[in-house]
């Protein structure tokens, strides 16, 4: 007798339903467009105060953390859930970099250190960092920082969120190892940056003490970086819901020839076609989100999928958002290019959707010519 595989459900549970409520409303209160645009003015644009709430009020910073292990026990499906929330407010603060890439990391080491680091990073009170560009993509070869002499030597430019990690994990030739951004030999430098609701900066180790956490970086890293970039199309997901939203309820006020723009047939084209990309990047979203919380189909795939879809996705439903909303959509005042900004950053973050279809390709046997 053949037994069928058995198939994943992509729909929402009401637990996770529950946890997006939860999400959504704190971010209503302490999450505005005014807030974030504040913020991103300032020299401090990460909010640290809704990241403590988020970690110490709701424990979002252990998701995908063993409860054996410090953790809440949850799983990639329920993280992709916050994940859609922060996305569609571009909150500032650290969840992608700390709580999933870094983290996911951190669960592929076996050393009893990556354990208490892992306990401190499910707390919330420490945040963590791969150091590593954010351009990176899963499976990428690079490791411009050397070990030597028991202390880091080197430079990464690019880093995300590095401003704010209190524990930078960083790769190299010998294997994978801890440092900690407050003492002597690391130098966190910021750069400019075009979305500034996830700054990059250049991070220098210049004889930086370090533990070690893995004898090999690559796998540990390969799978932090495809977690990461499985779930950013979750991310992504809320950036185009959000810009969707928008610009249906803007289109519906505004009016011209004494009729709402959003009665215009050509507006309702554009909208309808944005429509379906929000929905067929949902189904891949949740599919790669599905596949990593249970391994289910290939994690692989799923990750690649996800993000060859969804990123491009991102930035025309911002575009649209933009050009729709006329005028107004062209000031500073209005959040549209808050999302368009983090749309064309998240475009590049983890791999190109170019590199992750050449990915895809040669996971299908389907190479490209």
């Amino acid at each position: 007798m053949t037994v069928e595989p058995a198939q994943s459900d992509l729909l929402y549970t009401e637990e996770e339903e529950a946890l997006r409520s939860a999400v959504r409303s704190l971010l209503a209160d302490r999450c505005d467009a005014a807030t974030v645009l504040a913020r991103t003015e300032s020299e401090q644009p990460h909010d640290r105060e809704l990241w403590k709430t988020l970690t110490d009020g709701m424990g979002l910073a252990g998701l995908l953390v063993p409860e054996s292990r410090g953790g809440q026990g949850a799983t990639h499906r329920e993280a992709a859930v916050v994940l859609e929330e922060l996305g569609r407010t571009v909150a500032p603060v650290p969840f992608l970099t700390s709580a999933v890439i870094a983290t996911e990391t951190l669960l592929a080491c076996p050393d009893d250190d990556a354990a208490e680091l892992l306990a401190a990073l499910a707390s919330g009170r420490t945040v963590g960092g791969l150091a590593v560009p954010f351009a990176t993509a899963p499976g990428a070869d690079r490791a411009p920082v050397r070990y030597s002499g028991g202390t880091l030597h080197g430079e990464v430019t690019g880093v995300a969120d590095a401003a704010v990690a209190d524990i930078l994990l960083v790769p190299t030739a010998d294997g994978l190892f801890a440092a900690d951004t407050g003492r002597d030999g690391v130098t966190v430098t910021p750069q400019t940056s075009l979305d500034r609701t996830r700054p990059l900066a250049v991070v220098t180790f210049d004889g930086a003490p370090a533990r070690r956490l893995a004898a090999r970086a690559d796998t540990p890293v390969r799978l932090g970086l495809r977690a990461g970039a499985g779930l950013l199309a979750s991310e992504q997901l809320g950036i185009a819901e959000w810009c969707l939203a928008e610009t249906v309820r803007y289109t519906k006020e505004r009016h011209q020839f004494n009729r709402p723009v959003g009665s215009f047939q050509a507006l309702k084209h554009r909208l309808a076609k944005s429509w379906l990309d929000v929905v067929n990047t949902r189904a891949a979203a949740r599919y790669a989100a599905d596949a990593l919380a249970t391994g289910s189909d290939e994690p692989n795939l799923a990750a690649a999928l996800a993000q060859a879809y969804a990123a491009p996705v991102a930035v025309r439903a911002a575009e649209e958002a933009l050009q729709l909303h006329g005028g107004i959509g062209m000031t500073w005042e209005h959040p549209v290019h808050l999302y368009l900004k983090r749309a064309k950053a998240d475009s590049i973050g983890l791999g190109t959707a170019g590199q992750h279809k050449e990915a895809l390709a040669e996971l299908v046997a389907l190479p490209a010519p």
